[in-house]
């Protein structure tokens, strides 16, 4: 290669190497530090180059190489984004809102930029269960003096959390979706520090409006109140409270263990999150009506593993009298064996002593001396709900079948694809698939084989990680049946059976971001399309508005049904037919009928 052709490859090397280094900032959320300091180091090297190492031997130019490259590193060190909490708003010094007193004292919110709903983060409505406080029931927030300002989220739960690069990869993988921006160069705030609240309002003078209050979902063990697909400024504005928090997740919510259960007045253990969600259920019911709300008027909400919480909460008996309706999105706790977010109080201790172990303690009381920081690693599955005799006294099914289930009307469903995500880094052949079958139905995996062979449903939604294989499609599908629609299909015939009114959805709408995959729905229902339009289209708009406006009109009246929407017809024992919500909305019968009849019989067993 002649010495030109050398120059040009040498400079092309360079550029690449300034746009990927600047790419790896931004995916890192460094500050503007980083960017300032690579930029003087590029154009100090490219001086540097011309002025001084042109024409040296290889070895100068290679140990310039060598030092660049570390100024750079050094660079990414200094420029780490820092910790903060997220503000309320997407506003520059938002307008403050009048005083609101609760019980605990005085507090402020601020205004959206459109001045059309009121929002207050942040408050208090429990003690931080740390130090002594770890693993147990929760305590009565402290009162405050002064008025607080409740303009910013606090900090998420403590939970495990990818780098900054792999979380915006994820988000270019799963949503489609990089924000450039220079206002989100920070990380978000974790902290074992985390029961409070957030609540969205109609501006102005509210009185006995209806509240819905929602749940995160993340398989207990992640997740946040801040994320922007369900926050509630857009129902507010129809003229509901929306209210939602953050609870204990992972090892801090559902860990277990009988040194634990001693301790507590009520011998508990293992549910540490579920009752944080009654507390914060039980801090609405005394003082939303300083908002407007009207405490009795409340609907549950949840999605995934917040709406196996949901289910919780409705055969809960210290939940009873907090609220009227439920909603209940991608998950559910009322099979016989639950599959998702639920477990025998034996695996639950099973767990706890595996932590136990790991730290190398006796009690748990031992662990409290350990950091938040170094629990939170804990290889154990403390990730599910279990039956503790006190938040939960039976199997969730044998309350519905008793009658003495807490919500009078529901509106649950799932989404069409809601497997897909949860297995992108498994490969399924026939083999897979067959052992997949006989994990879940036992001596009828060869039945079920039949009825739905390895290659019969198409691998139709792909992501670029995706390993796919010739059954993943059916492996999915069965996956999604299985872990999340079946729940739902239990949950509407108990309801029915008992003359409760049910409304049943299946999700299918396609999307430029996550289309129809779990957790698809959540922009769509509560309104936040918005936030990444370039990803939806008119049709998706559309659909949004119309499943918003059956969320409102369910909180407010417990039918989904209103003026000039189309006819969400009630799920009863003889009428079974579920509502498909797509670019057409319309009744339809369920696609996992056939399924359901083998997850009866391996459930049976």
């Amino acid at each position: 290669m002649d010495k030109k052709k050398v120059k040009i490859f040498y400079w092309i090397v360079l550029v690449l190497t300034a746009l990927v280094y600047f790419a790896v900032l931004e995916l890192a959320k460094n500050t503007l530090l980083g960017w300032g300091i690579a930029v003087a180091l590029f154009v100090a090297y490219i001086i540097l180059e011309i002025k001084v190492i042109k024409g040296r031997k290889w070895y100068v130019r290679l140990l310039a190489w060598f030092g660049f490259f570390a100024l750079l590193g050094g660079a990414m060190l200094v420029s780490q984004p820092p910790y903060k909490t997220v503000p309320a708003v997407d506003v520059k010094n938002p307008e403050v809102t009048d005083v609101v007193t609760v019980k605990q004292g005085k507090l402020t919110g601020v205004f959206t930029e459109d001045k059309n709903v009121e929002v207050y983060t942040g408050i208090p409505y429990a003690k931080p269960p740390v130090g002594e406080l770890r693993w147990k029931e929760p305590q009565q927030p402290d009162n405050w003096d002064g008025v607080k300002s409740c303009d910013r989220f606090a900090p998420m739960s403590m939970q495990k959390r990818d780098s900054e690069i792999m979380q915006s990869l994820t988000q270019i993988v799963g949503y489609h979706n990089l924000n450039i921006s220079l206002k989100d160069n920070y990380r978000e705030a974790v902290s074992e520090d985390s029961l409070y609240l957030n609540i969205w309002k109609p501006a102005g003078d509210v009185k006995d409006a209806p509240v819905l209050f929602f749940i995160h979902g993340g398989s207990l063990t992640s997740g946040q109140p801040a994320f922007s697909e369900y926050r509630g400024e857009d129902l507010a504005k129809k003229g509901i409270i929306v209210v939602n928090f953050g609870y204990r997740l992972n090892v801090f919510g559902y860990m277990a263990d009988e040194s634990l259960a001693e301790e507590s007045p009520n011998g508990t253990t293992g549910n540490y999150g579920l009752l944080d969600q009654i507390a914060a259920l039980k801090w609405v019911n005394e003082n939303i009506a300083a908002f407007g709300g009207d405490a009795s008027k409340i609907t549950i909400a949840g999605e995934s593993a917040g709406a196996s919480s949901v289910g919780a909460l409705c055969v809960s008996p210290l939940a009873k009298g907090l609220f009227r309706y439920a909603i209940a999105e991608s998950s559910g706790i009322t099979p016989k064996k639950p599959y998702h977010t639920f477990r025998t109080y034996e695996d639950a201790l099973a767990q706890g002593k595996k932590t136990l172990d790991e730290y190398d303690v006796k009690k748990a009381a031992e662990l409290r001396d350990v950091s938040a920081e170094e629990l939170v690693q804990t290889t154990a599955n403390n990730s599910a709900m279990t039956v503790d005799g006190y938040a939960i006294t039976e199997q969730p099914y044998l309350t519905y079948e008793k009658g003495k289930n807490n919500e009078q009307a529901l509106l649950n469903g799932y989404n069409s694809h809601e497997a897909n995500v949860f297995g992108l880094f498994n490969k399924v052949e026939k083999e897979d698939y067959e052992e997949a079958l006989k994990s879940i139905f036992g001596d009828n995996a060869d039945e079920v084989e039949k009825a739905f062979p390895y290659d019969s449903v198409e691998l139709d939604y792909d992501f670029a990680v995706e390993k796919g294989g010739e059954a993943k499609g059916t492996y999915n599908y069965i996956l999604g049946g299985t872990w999340f629609a079946y729940s739902h299909k239990t949950w509407s015939d108990y309801m029915a059976q008992q003359n409760k009114p049910v409304y049943f959805y299946y999700f299918n709408k396609d999307n430029g971001s996550l289309r129809a995959n779990h957790a698809g729905e959540l922009p769509y229902a509560y309104g936040n399309l918005w936030r990444h339009a370039d990803k939806y289209d008119d049709a998706d708009n559309e659909l949004s508005e119309t499943m918003q406006n059956y969320w409102v009109n369910f909180v407010k009246t417990g039918d989904p049904n209103g003026e000039s929407l189309p006819k969400w017809e009630q799920y009863t024992p003889k009428h079974q037919k579920i509502i498909q919500l797509d670019s057409e909305v319309k009744m339809i019968d369920d696609p996992y009928t056939q399924l359901y009849t083998f997850l009866d019989k391996a459930q049976n067993k």
